[in-house]
């Protein structure tokens, strides 16, 4: 997903053993491990002249994650791929070199329906000596995914590893991507269980973080490695996500990310160009902001 006009950066806040600020990126933490942009679609209403219709876009230098608790987007890609977007399934699509693709409302649900769209478009910067690697796409179905409850705590881990268990998302560095859903008031204490930089999202409810209550719409991240104990309020659900740090500096032009800015300018003259490998059979074209 294109995300010109997406983000809304606030001040972020320093409340002791954390940061808090309105997701990736924010001014004082411009990546979480490899997560480097992180944008949360909705809730809203899909209906008749307002459908989710995203032409062409490129990305290099990255994967997406598009993950949904509500809708469904078809997504269609440059290496041929035509795949419908379900609640609690992964897309996981890896730009390397160069990949281009759209996100539209299904054809079915243009009959004047309405629905409720809600979830997570995430981006994470691949590895130096992976950024121009052959462009991939994999979809894991939700049952796949590895799911536990404990201690009031429900768990599903979407990408990554954590707590001992394996997402079949095929990552390409140490991260982890987990949703939590609180059937009552707890406490989450990761312990050893999460490994490098670690980044909260309260999508719902609340959570108490150095004596301080964070409400939904805001994000955390741990100012220590491997270090996160909160509060969970009941009803609450988040997403922590997060793992190791790159060692190099990683630079974002639109949809593009790379480690050196000589790449972003390759990337831009080819888009405008329109030098990108292209998604069959349509003709829709973003162009390239200025900026």
């Amino acid at each position: 997903m294109s995300n010109t006009g997406l983000i809304i950066e606030e001040r972020a806040s320093d409340i002791g053993d954390f940061l808090v600020g309105r997701l990736l990126p924010f001014r004082k933490k411009r990546m979480v491990g490899p997560f480097i942009f992180i944008d949360h679609m909705g809730p809203a209403v899909v209906k008749h002249g307002s459908y989710l219709d995203i032409g062409q876009h490129p990305h290099i230098g990255l994967s997406t994650l598009t993950y949904l608790f509500e809708g469904e987007i078809m997504h269609e890609d440059s290496i041929g791929t035509k795949q419908r977007i379900t609640p609690g399934s992964v897309n996981w699509m890896t730009g390397g070199r160069g990949m281009t693709h759209t996100e539209r409302t299904p054809e079915d649900y243009r009959d004047g329906r309405t629905t409720k769209m809600h979830g997570f478009q995430i981006w994470v910067a691949l590895p130096k000596d992976l950024e121009d690697m052959e462009p991939n796409f994999t979809h894991v179905a939700a049952s796949e995914l590895p799911k536990w409850t404990q201690d009031h705590l429900h768990f599903t881990l979407v990408a990554g590893e954590a707590f001992g268990k394996k997402s079949p998302v095929p990552v390409y560095s140490p991260l982890f991507m987990i949703e939590v859903h609180a059937k009552e008031n707890a406490q989450f204490d990761a312990g050893t269980a999460l490994k490098g930089e670690i980044g909260i999202c309260v999508i719902k409810g609340s959570i108490t973080a150095c004596d301080q209550e964070i409400g939904a719409g805001n994000m955390l991240v741990a100012k220590d490695e491997d270090y996160c104990k909160i509060g969970v309020s009941k009803d609450a659900h988040l997403l922590i996500f997060g793992g190791e740090a790159f060692p190099e500096e990683r630079f974002i032009y639109w949809n593009f990310v790379a480690s050196d800015k000589a790449t972003l300018e390759i990337a831009k003259e080819k888009w405008k160009n329109k030098d990108f490998p292209m998604v069959k059979g349509d003709t829709s074209y973003i162009p390239l902001p200025e900026r």
